[in-house]
């Protein structure tokens, strides 16, 4: 594929010289006509057509661009504040000016719908004759939030993660001519390099999962390496929008959490496991007490005890130790056997 590169166009701020000279050379016409006072041909052909170097004149706000295309070949790129003058055949390309993402700056009447909307034809030609659309790029940075995404990590477990994407534009050419509309172009290679990605990673650290490729297994998780996660997103992403004309700035993982239908299982498995751990943690810590016990009592000599009333004596402290309840002590006011 032949790829159009981006040609910027220098020395074309001179709108305001034009915009005056014009202005002087109508007035000029038209004193010379109130002089003359028969009609002259050429002042009435500079009347009536003096009003189309006008038409060339474009003004642009800081971080803005203008792609220009003259007789359907790429004319060049305007870029940066200013008011400029250029080619008045020329036609302003921007075949993503009606997308809206939801994003920032980019989302009509405050709107947080997680869906791309485009304008209908209708809307199109009614909002056409109302104002004259904006094909303006914009060069400054945005965040794209799409819609969260139900994907099955590599255990097969199905998840909802999102992702915020923080991109600009940095090749107009490409973003104009390269693709049919980059915004949309960009929204699906989020959402399939974040599939690509996921899959690769269990939701939780997972025993003989391989995550980095290298054929040895690690403890990479979604929950757990969610930074790593996020800059292999990026990085995927960046892959496949290079084309587009888009850099990559960030991405991060805004929402992660298992799918309904499986969460309150995996509460209950996690709860268990915690369970668990807690238990031996306890069972260890009883166990190392009683051996404590048993070796202050011997150290000192405060009471002998048989094996048999060893057995008995831890039997009762790893009871009180590893109970879930507080314990009721039996006060034996008798003798020891």
């Amino acid at each position: 594929m032949n790829e159009i590169k981006e040609k910027v166009l220098k020395n074309k701020k001179c709108g305001m010289l034009v915009l005056v000279l014009t202005i002087v050379l109508y007035v000029a016409a038209i004193v010379a006509q109130i002089i003359i006072e028969e009609p002259n041909p050429l002042l009435i052909i500079w009347l009536s057509l003096g009003w189309f170097p006008c038409m060339g004149l474009r003004i642009l706000k800081p971080q803005e661009a203008l792609v220009l295309t003259l007789f359907g070949k790429y004319y060049g790129t305007l870029k940066g504040e200013g008011f400029y003058f250029i080619n008045p055949f020329c036609v302003a390309v921007n075949p993503a000016y009606e997308t809206k993402l939801s994003q920032s700056g980019d989302v009509q009447n405050g709107s947080t719908t997680n869906v791309i909307s485009s304008l209908s034809a209708a809307a199109t030609a009614s909002s056409a004759a109302k104002k004259q659309p904006n094909m303006k790029m914009s060069l400054k940075i945005m965040t794209l939030n799409n819609s969260r995404q139900k994907i099955n990590d590599c255990l097969g477990n199905p998840i909802e993660i999102g992702i915020a994407v923080t991109w600009r534009v940095i090749d107009t050419a490409k973003a104009a001519f390269n693709v049919d509309n980059y915004k949309e172009y960009l929204s699906l290679q989020c959402d399939t390099a974040l599939r690509d990605i996921v899959r690769i990673y269990p939701y939780d650290v997972a025993e003989n999962v391989d995550t980095t490729g290298d054929g040895i297994a690690d403890e990479g998780s979604l929950r757990g390496s969610s930074e790593i996660v996020a800059a292999r997103i990026k990085d995927e992403i960046q892959r496949k929008v290079e084309i587009a004309g888009i850099e990559i700035i960030d991405s991060r993982i805004t929402y992660l959490a298992y799918a309904t239908e499986i969460a309150a299982v995996m509460l209950q498995r996690q709860q268990a496991s915690a369970i668990i751990d807690a238990r031996k943690m306890i069972v260890d810590g009883a166990v190392g007490m009683v051996e404590m016990a048993l070796e202050r009592l011997s150290e000192k000599n405060t009471v002998e005890l048989d094996e048999e009333r060893k057995a008995a004596m831890v039997s009762n402290l790893l009871v009180v130790l590893c109970g879930n309840h507080d314990a009721q002590p039996v006060v034996n006011s008798g003798s020891l056997y």
